[in-house]
This record gives structure tokens, sequence and C-alpha cells, in this order.
């Protein structure tokens, strides 16, 4: 996918930020000191913030742009979606922008938005999200696997087979949202805001929608502190996908489920004497080489640092493997609230 190259161009279109949030006083006020320091005419953005039952209160101070804070009106098994209508209902601009409130943006976030929907006629924009840089090795694993999501949707969008995006950077306009019907028709599953609306999209209007691959507007975001919370969060990611629209989606996440299955048996049968060892490691070591490639490419534009890479390739069909069969069955929680198939 070819780079998009910011310019200086005097801002025209007009944003609502929404940030659906649940219990979030203490990163709040980061994400908005971030949105206070874009480079971006303050009279072209309002912000909207959507409490989803917060158990503490949030106080807005001393912000130089229009915000508000309202509570958001639970109509489905999806909290974050409602937050999202609630907030276009009231939004007074034309273009919606969501991120998440552990997220922090860049001063150029809004103006390179500006200036892809100024140079072509789009009607919905994803972009990149990328993990703050911590030590250990969680962080490392959680980075390779969110490296590996991020390649994955920038690839679907250069090879015109769009699937999948995140939600904490995505834009699109308010118009399109409505003519879509929004969030109709997935309901029932609690995440896939960004996801499903894009799938909608991509069959309705395919040529307007596009990936804004500059490195001006990835929005950066905090990993979870711990395993049980990284399961708990991949599992809630996976489980959207038996909603998927796009077949080519859907047969993407069973090759990469039987690849990961594959390993496991390959393990299994050298681990008992069934597998040669020289086969076993060629079987691997091809199989690291073709990751280590998208992962290295993908790190290159999100400038992140690959480390363990070996451990945690060796650990990622076990747990990928373990969260796509429990995304299934089982339930998990998220924001203090559990959800099931």
């Amino acid at each position: 996918m070819k780079r998009f190259t910011k310019k200086d161009r005097i801002p025209t279109i007009s944003f609502t930020i929404v940030v659906p949030f649940r219990n979030e006083a203490e990163n709040l006020p980061k994400l908005l000191h971030t949105i206070s320091n874009l480079n971006y005419p303050k009279e072209l953005f309002e912000v909207i913030l959507v409490d989803d039952d917060s158990g503490e209160e949030f106080r807005i101070q001393n912000l130089e742009f229009r915000i508000h804070i309202v509570k958001n009106i639970r109509r489905s098994n999806s909290p974050k979606k409602d937050a999202i209508e609630t907030a276009i209902a009231i939004a007074k601009n034309d273009w919606i922008i969501t991120t998440d409130a552990d997220c922090f943006v860049q001063k150029d976030w809004l103006s390179s938005f500006d200036q892809l929907i100024q140079e072509k006629d789009l009607k919905m924009i994803a972009s990149g999200v990328c993990y703050v840089p911590k030590s250990g090795f969680l962080h490392a694993f959680q980075t390779l696997d969110f490296l590996s999501l991020q390649g994955a949707t920038i690839g679907s969008f250069g090879i015109n087979k769009p699937f999948m995006c995140n939600g904490a950077n995505f834009a699109y306009a308010k118009t399109f949202f409505k003519e879509l019907n929004g969030f109709q028709g997935n309901e029932n599953i609690a995440s896939g805001d960004d996801v499903f609306l894009l799938q909608k999209a991509i069959l309705s209007a395919p040529k307007k929608v596009e990936f804004l691959y500059t490195k001006e507007s990835i929005v950066s975001t905090k990993s979870v502190g711990s395993w049980s919370e990284l399961f708990q969060q991949r599992v809630r990611w996976a489980s959207k996908s038996t909603g998927y629209s796009s077949v080519y989606g859907k047969l993407l996440a069973l090759v990469v489920f039987g690849g990961n299955v594959v390993w496991l048996v390959a393990f299994i049968l050298w681990l008992f004497g069934y597998l040669d060892t020289n086969i076993f490691l060629v079987f691997i070591a091809s199989k690291f080489l073709v990751d280590f490639i998208l992962l290295f490419k993908t790190a290159n534009f999100f400038e992140s640092k690959l480390k363990y890479v070996v451990a945690s390739s060796l650990l990622y069909p076990f747990f990928s493997v373990s969260v796509a069969v429990y995304s299934l069955f089982g339930e998990y929680s998220w924001k203090g609230r559990v959800f099931s198939k």
C-alpha cells in the first residue's frame, strides 16, 4: 500500500470525536490533553464523552474546545455500540471519529483525516493503532500479536479486500452511518462496533472506504497489565469473527486458526516421537519466517520494537487456539461486565 503524504492544507472538515468510557477517570485527562494539542481549528471539532454507567465521577476542567459528557442510552447487548449511537444522535458535525479513553492522539491526527477527505470523495476511513512502549515479556507478546492484526488490516486494504479495522481510530460520515442503518443486524454481539460497520460499508460502497496510511494519523493505546486481562480481551475480539459478512475475512480467520492447529499437532507428534525432528524444525522455521516478514514490515511503519520474537512465536499457537476455541463457547468479562455467546 502506498503511504499517504501529509501536506499543508486549510482545514475544512468538521469532526465529532466520540469517546465511550466506563470508569476511566485516570485515562481521560491524558487523552483530552492530547486532543487539546491538536493542530486543528478548535471550531471545527467537538468531543462527546459517553459515560457507560461509570461508578466514579469525571469532571471536565479548563478545555478550550467544545466538549460534552452524556449518559449512555442502552438499547442492545453492546454497550459500546449504544454509546456511539447515543453520541451520533446529538453530534453537530459532518464526520464522526471514534477513539478510546485510554488512547493518545498526535497533533496532526485530524488534519491527516481532513486532507484525505478533501483529496478523495470518501465516506469511511480507518487508520492505525499501536501500543505505548513498555518493558517485559507480556507487553512484547501483546505488541507482536497486535502488530500482526494491524499488518493484516493494512494488507487487506492494500489488496482491496478490507474486512477489519480498529474502533480506536475510525472515521465515517454521519450520513453514511445512517445510510448503513448503523449497527443494525449485529446488536446481539457485544463488540464489533468497528469491523461490522466496515464490512457493511464495503458491501454498500467499497470505493468510498480507505485506510489512512500515514504515521501522523496513528493513535497509541495501552497494553493490558495481566495475562488474564489479555485472554479476556482477545476472546472479546475473537467472538465477533463468527458474525463476519466478509467471506474473505472468514476464510482468513480459518486459515490462521488452521495454521496454529497444525503447529500444535506437529508439536505433539514431535513430542511423542511420531514426527522427525528435522521435519518439525523446517516446519516451524518456515512459519516463523513468514510471520516475521509481516511483523517486521508492520513494526517498521509503527516504529515498534520487536522483542522476545522467538519465545512469543512458540507461545502464540497455544494462546491463539485457546482464545479461538474458548470464544466459541465461553463467556468473557469486559469493563466489569460479563458477556456470553
